[in-house]
């Protein structure tokens, strides 16, 4: 992932589900083009949260055995509400099946415990040696850098606009 769109994660329970939040600050660039008189977080980057922390889970609870882990589809996404500078976005996703390639979870955003974005997602994991030879160097890099983002989600403090 080049960018972040989590604070922290808040708590994890491997092979099963993970909390974390994101803080809207009010000086994120996009919200100068985001409807400049009605500044909200686009729906899609309020999904990409939920994507964002359903990789976390899935990464930890496999012990970042996969380079890759990415979408492979993303359905009965529903939006509820929007999310304006100064609140906070909770994220919840929960595994509800996998098998050796792919992930499938119930994800959620809360805004002051009310739901404002859900989406059942499906997520693929794989590592480069194993579809690309040639870029298979290139697996440990990337789980290790995994890692180390990973740890500065867990101990990052709570963010305030």
């Amino acid at each position: 992932m080049e960018f972040s769109l989590l604070d922290r994660i808040i708590e994890i329970q491997e092979g099963a589900q993970i909390q974390a939040e994101l803080t809207l600050t009010g000086s994120e660039s996009y919200l100068q083009d985001h409807f400049p008189r009605f500044p909200v977080m686009p729906g899609v980057l309020m999904l990409q949260s939920m994507l964002q922390a359903s990789i976390w889970l899935v990464r930890k609870s496999e012990n970042f055995s996969h380079s890759v882990v990415h979408l492979k589809q993303a359905r009965n996404v529903k939006y509820a509400d929007f999310m304006a500078p100064g609140q906070k976005l909770t994220v919840m996703a929960e595994i509800l099946k996998e098998d050796e390639q792919t992930t499938t979870l119930k994800t959620k955003g809360e805004l002051d415990g009310k739901n404002a974005v859900s989406a059942r997602l499906t997520l693929e994991r794989f590592n480069l040696a194993d579809r690309f030879p040639q870029h298979g160097d290139s697996d440990a890099i990337v789980r290790r850098r995994a890692r180390e983002q990973f740890e500065s989600l867990l101990d990052s403090p709570p963010r305030h606009p």
